[in-house]
């Protein structure tokens, strides 16, 4: 039986108090285990606690930043990045994941989920899929604006790579200290880091067991679409060092945070390719309806158990 839970990303905006929005989640679809999604407000904070004193919830893992640092008004979980070209953007993203793997203890959570930040350049990964949309996936054109964007990535990537080392060498520290992992997120944009080149000599760096993987079947399914990856070599090799991961489906081409079994990720497949005890998390868009996503929940039970 792999361990399930749910995240907060489906109903955190339309809620101002933390007890009603786990409640909301527990009562639609018997989840009693909940990721805290990077759009957790603080003033969430009371209800969250009440639930965690009462026993009714347990939390899996908290995505970062969690609590949202108080300046920042909606769900933005890159407003800081470890890969900044500031000293001072870096340290207050150091700062505010140290709160969260604090918060992480306070709560009993096992796990974060963190973003480390891009290189800067021009976000490529929409502009493709619009070309996808279009059928030009095999055009010269297609090819040629690919090729640019890795060449401008590999130009820039070796200082911000070295600052995120620098930064998640601090914050592994602390998590270890506290008895909280840490899963790096495979990520949508091709310009963000560490890419699917990039993490495993990373983690090989960090060495540490309090340091993984954060696998998103969106995510990587999307770069599969344009063609960066291919999903399933991928899994083979990183997948032995997951933490869990953000389950979600994916409409061709690159409409993700479906419910699972509602787009073609081929998950029948791809599930296996994970540790057993491998955390799944549910990460579905708001705009998914209780319905659509108790039929996700049933048919994963059907072939992984409850």
């Amino acid at each position: 039986m792999r361990p399930i839970s749910f995240s907060t990303c489906w109903n955190s905006s339309r809620h101002t108090d933390g007890e009603t929005m786990l409640r909301e989640i527990k009562d639609e679809f018997g989840f009693d285990t909940v990721e805290l999604g990077h759009g957790t407000r603080i003033s969430l904070m009371p209800g969250i606690q009440k639930m965690h004193e009462k026993g009714e919830v347990k939390f899996s893992s908290l995505h970062n930043f969690c609590p949202l640092p108080l300046e920042v008004l909606h769900a933005s979980p890159d407003c800081y990045q470890f890969s900044a070209g500031t000293s001072k953007e870096r340290e207050r993203a150091v700062k505010q994941t140290l709160q969260t793997i604090d918060f992480a203890e306070r709560l009993g959570a096992p796990y974060i989920v963190l973003h480390c930040g891009a290189v800067p350049m021009n976000p490529i990964t929409d502009e493709l899929l619009a070309m996808v949309k279009k059928g030009q996936h095999l055009t010269r054109a297609y090819v040629r604006k690919k090729i640019d964007a890795v060449k401008k990535r590999e130009a820039g990537a070796k200082w911000h790579l070295e600052r995120v080392r620098e930064c998640l060498r601090r914050v592994v520290d602390y998590a270890g200290e506290k008895n909280v992992r840490l899963g790096i997120e495979g990520r949508r944009g091709y310009e963000e880091m560490p890419n699917e080149r990039e993490l495993p000599a990373l983690l090989d760096e960090l060495d540490s067991p309090f340091a993984g993987y954060w696998h998103d079947f969106g995510h990587i399914q999307i770069k599969e679409n344009l063609g960066f990856l291919d999903h399933e070599e991928w899994l083979r090799l990183i997948g032995p060092r997951a933490f869990g991961c953000h389950l979600q489906d994916v409409v061709w081409p690159g409409q993700d945070h479906q419910p699972p079994f509602a787009g073609h990720v081929e998950l029948l497949k791809l599930v296996p390719l994970l540790p057993e005890n491998c955390l799944f998390v549910w990460e579905m868009s708001p705009r998914k309806t209780p319905d659509e996503i108790r039929r996700s929940v049933e048919i994963w039970q059907q072939h992984f158990g409850p």
